[in-house]
């Protein structure tokens, strides 16, 4: 019974993969490249939501819990003294 032939057909198999694999990053590569890089306009915009996303997430924070909520308890020697 002949091999030859599966053996051809895997080998072409992955010859095809790894083609795709190359070309999908190439066009990956291309992508990045045509990537316009933000403007200081955008930055400026993208800093100020992300101060006053900040600022929401903080809102009532002080309320509701406290530092020594937050602090994780000392375990071992320092406990003991």
């Amino acid at each position: 019974m002949p091999r030859g032939r599966s053996t051809f057909a895997k080998r072409q198999k992955e010859q095809a993969r790894q083609q795709k694999q190359r070309d999908k990053a190439e066009r990956r590569n291309l992508r990045k490249q045509e990537k316009p890089e933000p403007s200081l306009d955008e930055m400026r915009e993208l800093r100020e939501h992300a101060e006053a996303q900040a600022a929401l997430f903080r809102v009532g924070s002080d309320d509701e819990t406290s530092t020594a909520e937050l602090t994780p308890p000392h375990r071992g020697k320092e406990m003991d003294q």
